[in-house]
């Protein structure tokens, strides 16, 4: 039983990295409808700037809060200069957009080498907690409570306030939310860099519970994009159930099954676009 907690706990903290990487993506894929297969070079940017401003300044809470703001700059340069001049052609945004991901991950390979490193956590995270009768440790523990408050608060901006509206209305008819007065284009803006943002805070969570890594920006991506198959398209919930049920399955997969532990992600993956291809949460249609 305690083995069998420890495994579950370990999925959920999967789960929760696998929601925060995933949900900027899905924030910008699934609600803007906008291909940026350079989110996971986005994430390496932030996971790069959170080691370097905890290393120059010596704080954890400024490297969390300083390194989104180095992936809202770089995001927003991505959509001036690629995304806006390939608006309405996914084949072409998608392209665009990995090979700006592959100069992101190459310049930041040749600023900081090839090595990893590891976004260091203030003593108060860094130690153990009981937990079930499990020592745990606690900067996981951290990490499933940021993925809640993300989860809650994007929820709560897409949902219930004006910013949320605005955007549900200018997807759904972008000509008459026009037609009122609201620049949409403005406020398309403000979603893709709040998706930057949460790429930005996803890299510097992901730096200090795993490593920051060369290569992690396949990574990254990867996930994102199961998570948005299989939770559904522009679906918040249905990231976070995506997200829960791939970490799990990994975790028990590795666990109890070792030696095809590889193909559980990819079989949830086949039997949701088999019977449910708009995803567990997504909408039909």
């Amino acid at each position: 039983m305690t083995q069998f907690i420890a495994i579950t706990l370990n999925g959920l903290t999967r789960g929760a990295l696998i929601f925060l990487v995933a949900s900027g993506f899905t924030l910008v894929f699934g609600v803007m409808r906008l291909v940026n297969l350079a989110h996971g070079a986005l994430c390496l940017i932030g996971a790069y700037a959170a080691y370097s401003i905890r290393e120059a300044t010596g704080s954890f809470a400024l490297a969390l809060l300083l390194s989104p703001l180095a992936t809202v700059l770089a995001g927003l340069v991505l959509e001036r200069t690629v995304l806006r001049s390939t608006k309405g052609s996914d084949m072409r945004q998608a392209l665009v957009t990995i090979g700006a991901g592959i100069v992101i991950a190459d310049q930041l390979l040749a600023q900081y080498g090839g090595h990893s490193y590891e976004v260091t956590p203030p003593p108060e995270i860094d130690g153990s907690t009981s937990l079930f009768g499990v020592v745990y440790p606690t900067i996981r523990l951290f990490t499933m409570g940021a993925a809640v408050v993300v989860g809650v608060a994007l929820w709560f901006v897409i949902k219930r306030t004006r910013l949320g509206r605005l955007v549900r209305a200018g997807i759904d008819d972008r000509d008459m939310v026009a037609a009122l007065g609201i620049n949409v284009d403005a406020v398309l803006l403000v979603v893709f860099a709040l998706g930057a943002l949460l790429a930005g805070f996803a890299g510097a969570i992901g730096g200090t519970n795993l490593s920051v890594s060369p290569g992690d920006d396949g990574t990254y991506l990867l996930s994102s994009l199961v998570v948005v198959i299989v939770g559904g398209l522009g679906s918040i919930g249905g990231a976070a159930l995506g997200a829960l049920l791939v970490g799990l399955i990994e975790q028990y997969g590795l666990a109890y099954f070792p030696t095809y532990s590889v193909l559980v992600t990819y079989l949830l993956m086949i039997g949701v676009l088999a019977f449910r291809p708009q995803g567990l949460l997504g909408r039909a249609g």
